[in-house]
């Protein structure tokens, strides 16, 4: 991603650009699915790892990405391609595989409607499967 698009869509975000900030952004933006805090620190070099870490607590505030929980003990990161809170119906589903440890975002898998009692406004579902990517359950046929 060039400078000027990275100004933009942190403007966009109401985030100062900074260059700590375009460089995650930029970094960020190469990964297909989710990635983690060393992921970025390899991405980048070996930026500050304190200062990567705050730029994506901020981007995570400004709905630039989402954090995903995924029962690891390691916080994993998505892109959100969405320019505001994401709505429910906007959600998507993650999928742990267990032989490799990789968390996928699954776009087109969306959350289910849920029914849940009045009174309670829901801000964030997280939805997580759990079992064998394709090319681990491949390996444990062949």
């Amino acid at each position: 991603m060039d400078s000027h698009h990275c100004e933009e869509v942190l403007l966009h975000h109401g985030i100062r650009p900074t260059a700590v900030r375009m460089l995650v952004l930029d970094a960020m933006e190469r990964f297909s699915d989710t990635f983690t805090l060393a992921d970025l620190e390899e991405a980048t070099d070996g930026m500050d790892r304190s200062s990567i870490y705050r730029t994506l607590t901020l981007f995570v505030r400004r709905h630039l990405l989402h954090l995903v929980e995924d029962g690891s003990g390691s916080a994993k990161y998505c892109v959100c391609h969405n320019d505001h809170a994401c709505r429910i119906d906007e959600m998507h589903c993650h999928f742990h595989c267990e032989a490799c440890g990789r968390t996928l975002c699954l776009d087109h898998t969306h959350i289910p409607v849920i029914a849940y009692p009045a009174g309670f406004e829901v801000r964030q579902i997280d939805y997580l499967l759990r079992g064998l990517c394709p090319e681990c359950r491949a390996k444990r046929r062949g």
